[in-house]
């Protein structure tokens, strides 16, 4: 193994993670002119570029995410299960987008890179530690066993769910909730395409995916993704997750001319949000601080929002106030709102417990009394920004459990 390179600049900031997260605060960052140095372990952004992907069309608009990364448009739900059942809710006009996630990684790199921030693809960060000094010192380690060390005044850890840096938080900051995830990208003919374009569809219900759920998402015309995601339960045995894509496959009788990619990953958050966020000159970012959802699986745009509230702190600590980045946790629950260790409850209570057809049955009331009363707007509120209070009297007690 060769010496590891001493990198003799000292940078301000230095970012594990090229990620939704780590991209955005990179840029904002740099554009305010701070010296940013951002790696990343992946050395092509099309690597396991795994994500769902959807979002709401203000979140896109919000960040002003260009056409280039949009893959296409949707203005319906379409909900199947617990049983055969399908159930539709239409708007007249779009309610969300599906990201194309890789060329989004990039977009977002690219940004902050015109911004004049450092990227650095095929670095993996191995150990980070705080000197007497208060500056950072990063060990990395790159392609063919090369090395480096790089010092800075602030270290992010924005490697996700991994917490390569900071590590799992202790039980006092909750316990970690995870779930598995697979997703394929087929290619299929134009009319099978056609048959799920303009809508998000999930199949919900324990004879679909027990203790989680799948999912169909139009890509550009002629790709469709295929995935299934479930949280873990150590109590039960639980299926493989290919063999659940499998039966997916062949109950909604999709007959792909390819399965372009395959990719994967986990989700791991705790439900109270209230482990560490930093460890001397090392902030956690994204992932690294239970910013995915564990009800919706959703990362992106919640990773987006924690870099936009840790930027100002952080350039108010570059110039000269490190006691602003204190405000940092209370700052991010506050941007994710009272709802979201709710959504938490509800997802483990939700997904966990749905393995059997009492489970089912309760889910069966609760779409019926959703499609009675809820509009598709109003069911992306729901299912988007956790609004479960408007149908508090008839969502909650059997999300809950009590009927």
């Amino acid at each position: 193994m060769s010496e590891p390179i001493l990198d003799q600049t000292i940078w301000d900031v230095l970012i594990a993670g090229a990620g939704p997260s780590g991209s955005r605060l990179a840029q904002q960052l740099s554009a305010a002119g701070a010296s940013v140095l951002l790696v990343d372990a992946l050395t092509d952004f099309s690597q396991n570029a795994f994500s769902s992907a959807a979002l709401p069309l203000s979140a896109a608009e919000a960040w002003q995410l260009p056409e280039s990364v949009i893959a296409s448009r949707w203005s319906q739900w379409q909900l199947l299960g617990p049983g055969e059942r399908r159930r539709s809710w239409s708007s007249a006009s779009p309610l969300g987008v599906v990201l194309d996630f890789a060329v989004l990684r990039r977009w977002l790199a690219d940004q902050a890179c015109s911004s004049g921030t450092e990227l650095r693809l095929g670095w993996r960060v191995c150990a980070s530690q705080t000197l007497a000094s208060g500056l950072a010192r990063t060990q990395l380690r790159g392609q063919g066993g090369c090395a480096a060390s790089i010092t800075s005044r602030f270290v992010i850890d924005a490697t996700g769910e991994k917490r390569a840096l900071l590590g799992d938080p202790e039980p006092a900051g909750g316990a970690l909730i995870s779930g598995s995830g697979v997703e394929w990208l087929l290619q299929v003919s134009p009319d099978q395409w056609q048959d799920w374009a303009g809508r998000l569809s999930f199949m919900l219900g324990s004879r679909w995916v027990p203790q989680g759920y799948g999912w169909v998402f139009p890509m550009q015309p002629g790709l469709l993704k295929l995935g299934v995601c479930r949280l873990h339960d150590k109590t039960r045995p639980q299926p493989p997750l290919h063999q659940l894509q499998q039966q997916l496959l062949q109950r909604l009788e999709l007959q792909p001319q390819a399965v372009v990619d395959r990719h994967g990953g986990l989700i791991r958050s705790t439900i109270s949000r209230r482990e560490t966020h930093q460890r001397g000159a090392l902030v956690g970012l994204g992932d690294a601080v239970s910013t995915g959802n564990l009800l919706g699986g959703e990362g992106i745009r919640h990773a987006l929002a924690s870099a936009d509230v840790l930027a100002p702190l952080l350039l108010a600590a570059l110039g000269g106030r490190p006691r602003a980045l204190a405000a940092y946790p209370k700052r991010l629950r506050q941007r994710l709102g009272w709802r979201w260790s709710l959504s938490g409850r509800l997802a483990k209570r939700t997904w966990l417990g749905l393995a059997d057809q009492r489970a089912d049955g309760r889910l069966e009331r609760l779409l019926e009394g959703l499609q009675a009363t809820a509009t598709a707007e109003a069911l992306s509120q729901l299912l988007f920004e956790y609004r479960f209070e408007r149908y508090g009297l008839r969502a909650l007690p059997y999300l809950i459990g009590l009927r």
